[in-house]
């Protein structure tokens, strides 16, 4: 895909979306955090509906240790893997209160340092609270930018490397909400909407699927 091509994309998904931003749904860089460490293979909206319980009762490091692993796994058990989550998050609130002060550290090796967070939610801390121009490849993402040519890389690092030199920089500080988005509601798994694609012209899937009868 020529770089032309490449802009005209983002320049549509901005026109269609200036301001994106994540469906998680957070008021501070700690719950954020948590919220995406929550994530892991589990969906925004069941996160959100533990997160609307969780934080109103405990939404800083300090809080959620005056919680403890016990009651915390009560708040988040319809989450997947809540067990495990459960102990990351009480290490996580541990290690921000002994060696940050309560607070959420703002660069990578410090995030990619604590339990249960890895470089993709590392990038989205460092982009969505902080307003650092990363781009974090989940399965969205890397399907997208497989399928459209964009970004196409057989692991999620080649293709967050090609994502971060090809897509234009005024857009990178945004590039990852849209890519997810249009991941998650047009260019999905099993059946793209392509008929309802907003960049249907401009990529390049060569098995484009064709709007259903009555669409």
């Amino acid at each position: 895909m020529n770089p032309a091509k490449r802009r005209a994309i983002f320049e549509r998904l901005q026109a269609a979306n200036p301001h994106p931003t994540t469906e998680l749904e957070y008021s501070t860089p700690f719950e954020l955090l948590i919220a995406v460490l929550l994530s892991a293979q589990a969906t925004d909206v069941g996160v959100n509906k533990a997160t609307r319980k969780l934080y109103p009762v405990a939404n800083t490091p300090q809080q959620i240790l005056a919680l403890g692993e016990d009651t915390l796994r009560e708040y988040i058990q319809t989450i997947g893997l809540y067990k495990t989550k459960a102990k990351n998050v009480i290490a996580t609130c541990q290690i921000l209160v002994d060696q940050y002060g309560g607070e959420v550290p703002q660069t990578r090796e410090a995030l990619e340092a604590l339990p249960g967070v890895g470089r993709k939610t590392a990038n989205v801390v460092l982009n969505t609270a902080f307003g650092q121009p990363t781009i974090a490849v989940d399965t969205h993402i890397f399907r997208v930018s497989n399928r459209t040519n964009l970004a196409p890389g057989k692991n999620v690092d080649i293709v967050e490397q090609k994502l971060l030199k090809f897509v234009p920089k005024e857009f990178q500080l945004d590039a990852h909400h849209w890519l997810i988005l249009h991941g998650r509601y047009t260019c999905i798994a099993r059946k793209p909407q392509c008929w309802n694609c907003i960049i249907q012209d401009l990529c390049e899937y060569k098995h484009k699927t064709p709007a259903p009868a009555g669409a």
